[in-house]
């Protein structure tokens, strides 16, 4: 649970960052991490059509550097883009100076309020230094799709066990997911949808 759903405790590291949307009504913010790629990406933007559902992708700006056509396609079909750093750093074994010029540098291909570090993990003056610019975006369930010792199957139950009014929701447009998420994605749209939720965008801008 510690992974798919973190405790309150875990949340206090990080200021300021939002980890679920206030919601009394079924929504959830369905989020992408680690694009865009051209193996997936296009998939999960073919998939999310199919359905009529909008999503925030948070990009690695080295792979928008590399594909910047895709990375197009994701703006064009009408999703919001998020800051996953440049190099997809994780932020406790960075310098904070070191982290944030990575981050600015992402920044400057693709140009968002939105950041969600990779792994989740920072350093508090990290925090402190992004949060002024960015707003920061965690999770509330995050689907593991990343995992070799998942299957679809269990990354379904997670999203079937954990989520809620106003759960963000994260799962991978990465080759590392690809097996699980090709399978369990639809499926989870499908019983999402069939719970009642409908899918919402971030719209709100960095304090």
């Amino acid at each position: 649970m510690f992974i798919e759903q973190p405790p309150w405790l875990y949340r206090l590291l990080f200021p300021g960052a939002c980890w679920k949307m206030p919601a009394e009504e079924k929504c959830v913010y369905l989020t992408f991490d680690d694009g865009p790629i051209p193996e997936m990406t296009p998939w999960v933007l073919d998939v999310l059509d199919n359905y009529g559902i909008k999503a925030t992708f948070f990009c690695v700006g080295d792979n928008v550097r590399k594909h910047p056509d895709i990375f197009r396609m994701i703006q064009e079909r009408g999703h919001r883009v998020g800051n996953h750093t440049f190099n997809h750093l994780q932020g406790i074994r960075c310098r904070t100076r070191n982290y944030v010029a990575n981050t600015e540098k992402a920044d400057g291909y693709i140009g968002s309020g939105l950041f969600r570090p990779p792994h989740g993990h920072m350093r508090i003056h990290q925090v402190l230094r992004l949060r002024k610019k960015y707003k920061i975006i965690m999770w509330d369930v995050v689907t593991r799709d990343y995992s070799p010792h998942m299957t679809a199957n269990g990354v379904l139950n997670v999203v079937k066990k954990y989520t809620r009014n106003g759960s963000i929701i994260v799962f991978h447009d990465s080759l590392k997911a690809a097996p699980r998420t090709r399978e369990a994605l639809p499926r989870a749209l499908d019983w999402l949808i069939a719970e009642g939720y409908r899918f919402c965008l971030f719209d709100f801008n960095p304090d």
